[in-house]
């Protein structure tokens, strides 16, 4: 009797990984919520707008958030944040005329006041030599000193700044956790949209005709009772 003996062949499969750039993780770092500049305390206006009822649920978050990302502060902010990683910047008249464009007095306080706290905390982290300016110009300093991609730091910088508002709307609306995530998510092509086209912008192309959100601002400094500051 002939005995058949099975033989198993075992293919090995070897996965190929892309190593980690740490810098993303920097970056992931700069603009997580738990980096120090008290983003939290502020809601860019939208505090003044829920009171007002112009926000009231997720489709209504969703919708103001992406006409300030596309046509308001968020448009501006990645323009200003290309503009500091210029290597001929020149970070003091971009300020200046950031703080200029500004719609309100709120923005330029919530603006500066995290543009300075970051960049104590980056200088005395990762040994950078940002000055004291507004956020985005702050931030793309720092990219560019300390060698960043400038489509990524764009692209979260926006996302960061979306989440923070979609944080805020959480408390006030109120707005379910589940809910909340979900606007996020659905902006996240944004963002990276909007990083990528800012890139052929500069200066001269600043603008905003996202005129609600600029009223809410301006509306929100004389709100009687408020959590944010702005």
């Amino acid at each position: 009797m002939t005995t058949g003996t099975a033989r198993m062949t075992t293919a090995t499969v070897t996965a190929t990984t892309m190593p980690t750039d740490p810098r993303f993780l920097t970056l992931a770092q700069w603009l997580s919520p738990s980096f120090p500049i008290g983003a939290f305390a502020y809601s860019h206006g939208l505090e003044a707008a829920i009171a007002d009822g112009w926000v009231r649920g997720a489709g209504d978050l969703q919708g103001w958030l992406e006409d300030v990302l596309r046509e308001g502060s968020g448009r501006a902010d990645a323009i200003w944040l290309w503009a500091a990683m210029a290597t001929d910047a020149d970070l003091p008249a971009l300020d200046a005329r950031a703080r200029a464009y500004a719609a309100s007095a709120e923005r330029v306080h919530e603006s500066a006041r995290q543009g300075a706290a970051f960049a104590s905390t980056a200088n005395a982290v990762w040994g950078l030599d940002v000055p004291p300016v507004l956020l985005p110009l702050a931030v793309g300093a720092a990219a560019r000193q300390a060698g960043m991609p400038g489509a990524d730091t764009v692209a979260l910088y926006l996302h960061a700044f979306a989440s923070t508002l979609t944080s805020a709307a959480i408390r006030l609306v109120p707005l379910g956790q589940t809910e909340g995530q979900r606007v996020l998510a659905a902006l996240t092509p944004l963002c990276a949209e909007l990083a990528e086209a800012a890139q052929d912008r500069g200066p001269d192309d600043v603008y905003s005709t996202c005129f609600l959100s600029d009223i809410a601002a301006m509306r929100h400094e004389t709100l009687t009772t408020r959590l944010f500051q702005s």
